[in-house]
């Protein structure tokens, strides 16, 4: 899927609004023409208001197409994220959306497992949502209080863990400890990951080692979101090994882990 059909700008309506942490915010957006095409994984390119010339990029972390929402989970981590931290149900959102490639879907009753780092976490509840008990989600967290949409992995039935790098909750320590241990138990037929690149690159190297299919979503800084300012550029191996520069934008932000070059 292709971002060229859908970099019309679109009006949505901010249905609700909350906080969940200290820094990030719940946003649902009644946006119709963007829920009926959104896929996991794909996401959302907010235009705060008042004097911003460039838009956030926010993964999708819930879809109602039925409803014709999109859902939102973003951290505060400037004036831009900040405005859209200042709305209320019933304020204009200007966003682009869905823009880039989601997640490829296995038939539901396959066993996955889901690893989310951070902020990195929202964009794996809509998997985990399709999925069920059939997945196990692995969410990493600075702490207790920083970690997010605990109670919604839970309501999905699928198996969930917490790691904290402080270990007030779950497990003391990386998330790559019970994912060892998950792969030793229980053989999945797709990993998943979305959060910071050191996690990326680990979750792929065990991936690859055990010879089980990745796929990661990678966070890169954005300029148009559509491929034309090449900010969000990353390197990938095409072909036999040839090294190609890809944008994270339009041609991910999904990509098969053993094509990123890591």
């Amino acid at each position: 899927m292709t971002n060229d059909k859908y970099t019309e700008k679109l009006m949505g309506t901010v249905r609700s609004m909350r906080k969940l942490t200290d820094a990030a915010w719940d946003m649902v957006i009644d946006c119709p023409e963007a829920a009926k095409k959104a896929v996991p994984g794909q996401f959302a390119h907010l235009l705060p208001e008042g004097n911003y010339s460039l838009r956030r990029p926010i993964s999708i972390c819930g879809i109602n197409k039925e409803e014709g929402t999109l859902r939102i989970v973003f951290e505060v981590r400037g004036e831009g994220t900040k405005t859209l931290a200042s709305y209320q149900a019933g304020d204009r959102v200007n966003l682009l959306a869905p823009l880039g490639h989601g997640f490829t879907l296995l038939p539901s009753d396959r066993r996955v497992i889901l690893i989310g780092g951070g902020i990195g976490t929202p964009p794996m509840l809509p998997l985990a949502q399709y999925y069920g008990e059939n997945a196990v989600c692995i969410c990493g967290s600075r702490t207790e209080k920083a970690a997010v949409l605990q109670e919604d992995f839970a309501k999905t039935g699928c198996k969930t863990i917490l790691c904290t790098d402080d270990g007030s909750a779950g497990v003391h320590g990386l998330v790559t400890v019970p994912l060892a241990e998950e792969l030793q138990a229980n053989r999945p037929e797709m990993i998943y990951a979305c959060g910071p690149m050191p996690m990326l690159r680990s979750v792929a190297a065990m991936a690859k080692e055990q010879g089980i299919p990745c796929e990661v979503s990678l966070e890169e800084r954005m300029g148009c979101g559509v491929g034309a300012c090449l900010v969000c550029a990353c390197n990938v191996y095409i072909n036999d090994g040839e090294i190609h520069a890809a944008h994270v934008c339009k041609d991910g932000p999904v990509f098969d882990a053993e094509r990123v070059v890591w």
